[in-house]
């Protein structure tokens, strides 16, 4: 026989708020200072739940709270209509002015500090009223929140799902591994530097993803430049200073410096051996269009890559992820 829940008039928004803290924090007293209630009213609030679901929805553990079957079903229909009702609202605004509407961005971190800034900046310049969120994470913990709508696009390093996932991607740029120095650097002072001229120069590394890690050691491995006694940090504004200031050279992703590039204030060197392919672009859902401000925002990114391109900094890709600029910067040299 068919239970009647009749969840669409017994389930409510603060339901739903309290599924998706308890699953995000995984400790019912942490998701209880997170919705500013105490844990006795949270506890009461998720009993209720699970009595009107009729299902358990956590297992009690020693050490916090796990989500059993029924429970993650529900986290996740409660973060995709939570998305939906926050995206309704700063569409709501844009109705009033629809030059003040609000994207959603989920940003890669290597995207965030180096292409993202100068796109946004644009944006800003030809729509003050425009508004920007950004939620920075890695490809699979934005991809759940792109499925829900609580973002509207993905901009970073595109990598092949393991997967079919029924989302678009849109190749727009390259982000190779490079090496870089300041301007002045003795590396440039002769008419092509060589490999002996990299190896006498200490490295500065980033700490970065598993991903982009093996990628930099897989560069390192084709130099023969050794990372053993290379200083290594996680504050891009530390690396660079250290390189503004010192003889250290870095090997990184190309466009994290993407700011100090345009400026002029680093170079890239150019290197003996190509550098694997890194495409980076956007990563759309196929079942629902850009909102306006989702729009304005494409075109500063577009607007902003074309002047990287155009400086020689990177191939910029079209959107069927054909060079659409040649890279005049990575000559090959003598080793």
């Amino acid at each position: 026989m068919t239970v009647r829940r009749y969840l669409d008039q017994r389930v409510k928004l603060h339901h739903l708020r309290a599924v998706e803290a308890i699953v995000a924090q995984r400790s019912l007293l942490r998701a209880a200072a997170v919705l500013g209630v105490s844990q006795p009213a949270l506890t009461k609030l998720l009993r209720e739940l699970e009595d009107t679901l009729q299902q358990r929805l956590f297992d009690r553990l020693p050490r916090g709270m796990r989500p059993t079957e029924a429970g993650l079903l529900l986290a996740h229909s409660a973060r995709r209509i939570l998305g939906e009702l926050r995206r309704l609202d700063e569409t709501l605004d844009g109705l009033d002015d629809p030059e003040s509407g609000t994207v959603a961005l989920g940003t890669l971190p290597v995207t965030a500090t180096g292409v993202l800034p100068g796109a946004l900046i644009r944006l800003r310049a030809a729509f003050p009223h425009l508004r920007a969120r950004l939620e920075q994470g890695r490809t699979e913990e934005l991809l759940p929140k792109l499925a829900a709508g609580e973002i509207d696009l993905i901009v970073g390093r595109l990598y092949e799902p393991a997967l079919p996932d029924g989302f678009t991607r849109e190749p727009l740029w390259e982000e190779p591994i490079s090496v870089l120095a300041r301007a002045d650097h003795p590396v440039f002072a002769g008419p092509a530097p060589a490999l002996e001229d990299l190896r006498r120069h200490e490295l500065i590394l980033p700490t970065v993803s598993q991903r982009v890690g093996q990628e930099i050691e897989g560069l390192l491995d084709l130099l023969s430049l050794v990372p053993a006694a290379s200083l290594r940090s996680s504050s891009y504004g530390f690396i660079r200073e250290m390189l503004l200031a010192t003889d250290l050279i870095a090997v990184m992703p190309r466009l994290m410096m993407a700011g100090d590039l345009l400026r002029g204030a680093l170079k890239v060197v150019p290197l003996p051996v190509p550098a694997p392919p890194r495409p980076a672009g956007l990563i759309l859902p196929r079942d629902r269009p850009l909102p306006a401000a989702g729009r304005a925002f494409l075109a500063a990114l577009r607007a902003h890559l074309a002047e990287i391109g155009e400086r020689g900094l990177t191939d910029i890709t079209g959107g069927d992820g054909s060079p659409a600029k040649s890279d005049r910067t990575a000559a090959a040299l003598p080793a």
